[in-house]
């Protein structure tokens, strides 16, 4: 969103001065820069768990070229960081240095191509890029619908849901890089495993192409209907949560683990393994991170007292404690 010619480009308001990058000016240059940009600004609003810290910087970009010429004139040494629907993310509670880059609207299109390509912008949810393949036709991503980010966000991580990941669809997408160039990688480059990429860090994937196969739209519609389904039954989504904190381990699935250890219902402070779906955590009202992170850590070593195995984080934890 572009911000009035009469209003500041960044709010300075009354929060203490920010020491990034090594100066408590902004760490970058504010020419010609058209999107919203925030100086310490909360960041609870915007991550599914309602927790944590603020940004030092949050920047909204306008358009792919004013993301591209922000990055350009940023300080090299300072952090960059994408956030999306801040589904799968703890913030810590002293927040996030640097900048946070957030992809509005302006980066959430969704357009059919042909070949039975959808391409998206890296803003796009992932029931939107979902249901757009499902009414022309297109199927193959149905699975989509049962992750709950951006396309950005599932690029990035390799995101999965009932039996597919996003490597079984990519076709390439376009990465801005913290130096402001822009490379279209094809996915052979992300070198994906799983729930992770090669992408460096402070890279922004701005957009990417899907490949699907024919399919009847309502075929399409119903399997997306029973993942959604499914998701409800199983799942605690009308909770404070931040999606499955776990990777499932080889040959093993993570909630299994986690209740065999006896930490299903179990809490810390606010946090809670949640009942329904023990590799969920969830902020029962007044939570912090810090709770929702050591609770985390505690299920870990009970799971390997328990069973000798050492669970992985899935959720990305991010910031300063």
């Amino acid at each position: 969103m572009m911000q009035p010619d009469d209003e500041p480009l960044w709010d300075t308001g009354e929060a203490p001065d920010c020491e990034v990058g090594g100066s408590i000016e902004p760490p970058f240059s504010t020419a010609d820069v058209r999107g919203t940009l925030s100086r310490n600004a909360p960041l609870a609003k915007l991550v599914w768990f309602k927790t944590g810290g603020a940004a030092d910087w949050l920047f909204e970009p306008a358009d792919m070229d004013d993301l591209k010429h922000f990055l350009a004139g940023l300080d090299r040494a300072t952090p960059v960081m994408a956030l999306g629907l801040g589904s799968n993310l703890i913030v810590r509670d002293g927040g996030i240095p640097g900048v946070v880059v957030r992809l509005g609207k302006p980066f959430a299109d969704v357009e059919i191509c042909d070949g039975y390509v959808v391409a998206c912008g890296g803003g796009a949810h992932g029931i939107l890029v979902a249901s757009k393949a499902r009414d022309a036709g297109i199927a193959g991503l149905e699975f989509l619908r049962g992750i709950p980010g951006t396309v950005g966000g599932f690029v990035r991580m390799n995101g999965g849901a009932y039996g597919r990941e996003v490597s079984d669809i990519l076709i390439d997408c376009d990465v801005v890089m913290p130096s402001g160039e822009c490379h279209t990688l094809p996915a052979a480059d992300l070198q994906y495993t799983y729930r992770h990429s090669a992408l460096p860090e402070g890279a922004v994937v701005a957009a990417a192409r899907f490949q699907g196969h024919p399919g009847d739209p309502n075929a399409i519609g119903a399997t997306m209907d029973e993942i959604a389904d499914a998701r409800e039954r199983s799942q605690p989504l009308r909770t404070k949560t931040g999606g499955s904190t776990f990777k499932n381990p080889p040959g093993e699935k993570a909630w299994e683990l986690v209740d065999r250890a006896g930490c299903r219902g179990l809490t810390l402070g606010g946090a809670q393994v949640s009942e329904k779906h023990t590799n969920f955590l969830i902020n029962t009202g007044d939570a912090t991170s810090a709770d929702i992170e050591e609770l985390g850590e505690e299920v870990k070593r009970r799971v390997r007292a328990h069973s000798g195995v050492d669970l992985e984080w899935e959720i990305q934890r991010v910031g300063r404690p």
